[in-house]
């Protein structure tokens, strides 16, 4: 209890990164928004399941660009790792090849480097948090962890935006849900997350997520594994109603960038 006490209050790392990347794409806080594109994506550290070792991080950024959303939620993002190049922040690079924004959370050392999960944002980034999810030592698990960033989508109006991926074990999706849940609830400002739950629809994890947030969609198509998918993980949720409506949620067919197909949505901001 005393160690997962000590991961609930663990807040910000110097291994986590929040840049601004300049572009003239980059969207600037409007006097009025009514929509917001918001796709999550498993992104496997940029290597297609199909070629190997190869890494590739332009075919991410293909997918993303294709879609043009204001926001995206990565998991499974390596930095400087042996395996994705001793120099390759991924995330940095997909920002830069993308035109957008991020923030880089880790979770764990890995292969010399860092390993987990981003955001990236066509509005300025304002302010960004880490924090830690907790695993019971008595089952084990990787470390996990939330990307969770603040940007002004219109003049005065403010959001949160955040990803994340749960561990494989149900007992600490439970527990990180229920961390997730409690950090943001009084936060007061409307809230996207997008992430891989590692939980379907009708799991204990997600069945507590739902009342909390609102879920782009209920019936929501699988997203893995991309050849004849089976199983829905990867969700986008929001709340409060009062702020969010779901318009649309498609999940894109791209079979070769990653093991995951992303999923975009997109909302009206009332």
């Amino acid at each position: 209890m005393k160690t997962i006490l000590t991961l609930f209050f663990l807040l910000f790392s110097v291994a986590t990164y929040a840049i601004e990347v300049p572009s003239a794409e980059s969207k600037q806080p409007a006097k009025k928004i009514k929509n917001l594109k918001v796709m999550t994506y498993n992104i496997h550290h940029c290597n297609p399941p199909s070629a190997g070792a190869k890494i590739d991080v332009a075919a991410i950024a293909r997918v993303i660009t294709a879609e043009k959303p204001d926001f995206v939620a990565l998991q499974e993002v390596d930095v400087n790792t042996e395996r994705s190049g001793k120099g390759l922040n991924q995330a940095k690079e997909l920002a830069r090849l993308t035109g957008m924004n991020f923030f880089f959370s880790k979770a764990i050392d890995h292969q010399g480097g860092d390993y987990g999960v981003a955001v990236l944002s066509r509005f300025p980034i304002l302010d960004s948090t880490r924090f830690i999810l907790p695993i019971d030592p008595a089952i084990g698990g990787e470390v996990r962890t939330i990307a969770a960033i603040t940007v002004e989508v219109a003049k005065g109006k403010k959001i949160i935006f955040a990803s994340t991926h749960l561990d494989l074990k149900e007992p600490n999706r439970l527990t990180q849900a229920e961390l997730i849940i409690r950090n943001f609830k009084e936060n007061g400002l409307p809230m996207i997350l997008g992430g891989d739950f590692n939980a379907l629809p009708d799991s204990k994890v997600v069945s507590l997520l739902d009342q909390n947030f609102t879920r782009s969609c209920q019936t929501c198509l699988p997203t893995i594994p991309v050849v004849n998918p089976n199983r829905t993980i990867d969700f986008i949720m929001y709340k409060p109603d009062a702020t969010f409506k779901s318009i649309s949620t498609k999940v894109i067919d791209e079979q070769y960038a990653s093991d995951h197909l992303p999923v975009l949505v997109e909302l009206s901001v009332k």
